[in-house]
């Protein structure tokens, strides 16, 4: 099976112990047009385990993602990864995959190799091995754009994992695909957390955050709402919006 083939693949990733975590939240606020988008978010999000942020829509998990990032500057409060504000050389240690996969138009290999190249590696063997790591080798020649939808996101994953970054921010990786899909990305997303990686991954997928998730960042209207070990978020949620979300009943 891809799953199979893809999780045991050989994908480069961070040792264990990583400088930029934990990752701090403290006041965060995000307003727009007079409306606290995020509010008043206090959060400290540990390595060790996949993270999962959850919540209905508008809930503000991928604002909170980008908010960590640093995509978008807060109104107030800070973010702190390893006790320091994000700047370049911390930046580097972290990637970014989006629900639609941003690639260059190039072949698949070029992809691979451009990353590579940003460090000054140039190796077109170690383009080959990144690749087969996502059972993607035999496309290596073909325009990246040609590829289906969840080959394109395993070659935006394979990218962002190319040069083994400490910190993995996922947005909705797996949204509208096919099941067969989402079970090879979700193999790589393991194999790299395996491997040292600290994932953050936004899914509004119940079925997918109970097979991925060690602890659970709940939102609900840019609050955060619960933050607890998935195990108990799932059985025992704490609050009467997780409870209601998870019985899948609308949350408002």
């Amino acid at each position: 099976m891809l799953e199979a083939r893809v999780a045991s693949a050989i994908v480069p990733v961070a040792g264990e112990q990583s400088p930029s975590l934990p990752v701090e939240a403290r006041g965060l606020v995000l307003e727009v047009a007079g409306q606290h988008l995020i509010d008043h978010i206090d959060l400290t999000i540990q390595a060790g385990t996949i993270t999962v942020l959850m919540g209905p829509n508008g809930a503000g998990k991928s604002l909170l993602l980008r908010l960590l990032h640093g995509l978008i500057e807060p109104t107030s409060g800070t973010v702190l990864w390893g006790g320091r504000p994000l700047d370049g050389s911390l930046r580097q240690r972290q990637a970014l995959v989006f629900q639609r996969p941003v690639l260059l138009r190039r072949s698949v290999v070029a992809n691979i190799a451009f990353v590579l190249g940003l460090r000054g590696i140039s190796d077109p063997t170690r383009c080959l091995e990144i690749l087969r790591g996502v059972d993607l080798e035999g496309h290596a020649r073909q325009p990246a754009r040609l590829l289906s939808g969840g080959e394109q996101q395993r070659l935006a994953l394979a990218r962002a994992l190319a040069l083994g970054p400490e910190v993995l921010l996922l947005d909705e990786p797996t949204a509208s695909l096919d099941p067969a899909s989402v079970a090879a990305i979700e193999g790589i997303v393991r194999r790299a957390h395996e491997g040292g990686t600290k994932i953050l991954f936004v899914t509004h997928d119940i079925g997918q955050a109970r097979r991925l998730a060690g602890d659970v960042v709940f939102l609900n209207r840019g609050r955060l709402v619960e933050h607890s070990p998935a195990r108990g978020f799932f059985t025992e949620p704490v609050s009467l919006e997780a409870q209601e979300y998870l019985a899948g009943r609308l949350v408002l």
